[in-house]
């Protein structure tokens, strides 16, 4: 089943970083998010993706076409024009990198891609935010519901604690730190749909989160995955060292080594 990783976005509430490359190249622990994120499906048995690359889309072309530099450690002989690789760390991947335009809205930059999909259900991310989910989960969950989409939600971290209080006298009368089952919940990305998705698409000048969402939650062709793990995105320079920090500890949720021990 093919993967398509949303990547063309400008990335403007992280400029600190996405004035220099696109936001999907923004590093954790030295690799660009949108290689923590493969990872993620690739532990799943998820291998083949279609990255949607549009700003400064050339810098994600030119790291899969240097991968295996950009992974290893390389020894070049200058005068002879020889090199020497020390390791072979190379990934069993499928990518195919499409250019789908700097301005083009979600809707449009999936329209874009259909070629690549030979009318075969698809995942469907944002290449800007890790998550622990399990992906096989979700896949069964969807194909059971045999609706056009299923989207995943979760209910995000609470960042501030709340204050009860007795209003007619303005006493404070207790305080509750950060509770995440009194937050909303929200669309994470890790979506799954059928060909039939395309339909809701138009002529893709939308957001494929306002008008195809709401077509599709009109005609009842929408399920939702309940997610109540880990999930963070990188929307500032705050959530990036966020989430450099959890992978120095070597703790980071969407790991590796944490997919393996879903497989318990």
């Amino acid at each position: 089943m093919k993967v398509v990783i949303l990547a063309g976005g400008k990335g403007t509430r992280i400029s600190e970083e996405s004035k220099t490359r696109p936001k999907p190249m923004v590093e954790i622990g030295g690799k660009p998010i949108l290689w923590h994120i493969m990872q993620l499906y690739a532990g799943y048995g998820f291998c083949d993706f279609i990255v949607c690359c549009g700003y400064k889309g050339y810098m994600i072309k030119e790291y899969f076409v240097n991968y295996y530099m950009h992974n290893n450690n390389v020894q070049y002989n200058i005068g002879n024009y020889t090199k020497k690789i020390y390791e072979h760390h190379m990934e069993n991947w499928k990518v195919t990198l499409v250019d789908t335009g700097l301005e083009t809205l979600t809707a449009g930059r999936i329209l874009q891609i259909r070629e690549y999909l030979n009318d075969e259900p698809f995942m469907l991310t944002y290449g800007d935010g890790v998550s622990d989910i399990n992906l096989l989960e979700l896949k069964r969950f969807h194909e059971n519901h045999k609706k056009v989409m299923t989207i995943s939600i979760t209910q995000p971290e609470g960042r501030f604690g709340t204050i009860k209080m007795d209003w007619h006298s303005d006493t404070v009368l207790g305080f509750r730190e950060k509770a995440r089952e009194e937050q909303s919940w929200v669309n994470i990305g890790f979506m799954m749909m059928q060909p039939e998705v395309f339909q809701y698409l138009g002529n893709g000048s939308t957001m494929l989160e306002t008008v195809p969402f709401e077509k599709m939650v009109k005609d009842g062709q929408m399920t939702a995955y309940r997610h109540k793990g880990f999930w963070a995105p990188m929307d500032n320079v705050h959530d990036r060292d966020y989430l450099e920090k959890l992978w120095k500890s070597e703790k980071a949720p969407w790991s590796k080594r944490c997919i393996n021990n879903n497989f318990g």
